[in-house]
């Protein structure tokens, strides 16, 4: 059966066509599919009838299935989703007062090897597909009780769960259409963020055929640290990553890059690593999005003292640069930033290998 799921609307208008149907169709349908979180080719009364069966016999709709949901105390909502009866993945919901944000996993596991992130001790298991990534939305939509007479509940879409969504890009991107596309959720570009590790040439592929808001995850102020805690900078360092976005904002909906910035305590949290990073970033307009570890089994890492992220902060305002502390939400239910999928056996060596000074 053909998982439709999988179709942003220029697929599906060829696969109609295919199938000697009028493109308009696609339109009808991407609606149903999305606006209305419609699984059920019976309930989609405006589409004819003949099509509806033909749909039947060689389609379904087929998200992710729902194995665990956890609220937290704050509000935020994480679902454990089976995506093969082999690989699970996590999704959260960040409810706020004048939005709603979802954070949404593009491979199951990852293969980066980030020092400090908890999901990449699982190993990298594989790339999810367009329908498992735009699936995640799609089941929080219903879950939430979203209907296309509602208000969205789910203002703001964050690719910053499991997996580095540039290493699995087509898919990615064929997710992203679907949000963007006014037949499916109507997302402004602005309103959805893509985050990378800092994968360079898929930076540049992103800027050409689906510009969105962009998030890098930063960590360290120089080589050395980032090396250490981010394998990916010794095939793209620093100097390349800033130069990098730089290009990307010649096309980027918003007029600056975010930061993601994990401190570290006696790793990158230091005055004198802000003071680096100002030198680092001083041509880039950017954002300093900065994150207090969050602690996780097994991990050589530390949180670091609040007086020390305070001190952080003040010293990037006081350069004029925006900085701001990301409110820890869900950690009661491991679904703070890094800790996604987190109880698993660790399948790498690098705990081991890395040593906190």
């Amino acid at each position: 059966m053909i998982n439709l799921l999988n179709f942003d609307l220029s697929k599906l208008t060829a696969y109609f066509q295919s199938i000697g149907e009028r493109p308009f169709r696609a339109k009808q349908l991407m609606r149903q599919i999305h606006l209305g979180a419609c699984d059920d080719f019976d309930a989609m009364t405006d589409i004819a009838k003949s099509l509806r069966l033909k749909l039947q016999e060689n389609c379904d709709i087929r998200p992710p299935e729902i194995i665990q949901e956890h609220t937290s105390t704050d509000g935020t909502k994480k679902w454990l989703l089976n995506v093969d009866n082999q690989n699970a993945i996590e999704t959260v919901f960040i409810p706020e007062e004048n939005r709603g944000t979802l954070c949404v996993s593009t491979q199951a596991g990852c293969a980066l090897d980030c020092a400090f992130c908890s999901t990449g001790k699982q190993g990298f298991n594989r790339n999810l597909t367009t329908a498992e990534i735009i699936g995640q939305l799609w089941v929080a939509n219903r879950a939430l009780g979203a209907t296309p007479k509602n208000e969205r509940v789910i203002s703001n879409v964050v690719m910053m769960g499991m997996g580095e969504p540039l290493a699995n890009f087509d898919n990615t991107v064929s997710a992203l259409k679907i949000m963007l596309d006014d037949y499916g959720y109507g997302l402004s570009r602005r309103r959805v963020t893509v985050s990378t590790s800092g994968l360079i040439p898929q930076m540049e592929r992103l800027s050409q055929e689906c510009p969105t808001a962009l998030a890098v995850s930063l960590h360290a102020p120089n080589d050395d640290i980032r090396n250490k805690i981010m394998p990916i900078n010794q095939k793209y360092p620093l100097k390349d990553l800033m130069n990098a976005c730089l290009k990307y904002l010649q096309f980027a909906p918003r007029d600056f890059i975010t930061f993601e910035y994990i401190l570290l305590n006696g790793v990158n949290d230091e005055a004198r690593h802000a003071q680096e990073l100002l030198d680092l970033v001083k041509s880039v307009p950017c954002k300093f999005n900065l994150i207090p570890f969050n602690p996780f089994p097994n991990s050589p890492f530390r949180q670091p003292e609040r007086e020390s992220v305070l001190r952080f902060r003040d010293i990037l305002n006081d350069f004029g640069i925006v900085a701001t502390i990301r409110k820890t939400r869900g950690d009661d239910i491991a679904a703070a930033c890094g800790q996604l999928a987190g109880q698993v056996k660790d399948k790498t060596r690098r705990t081991h290998k890395f040593q906190v000074a």
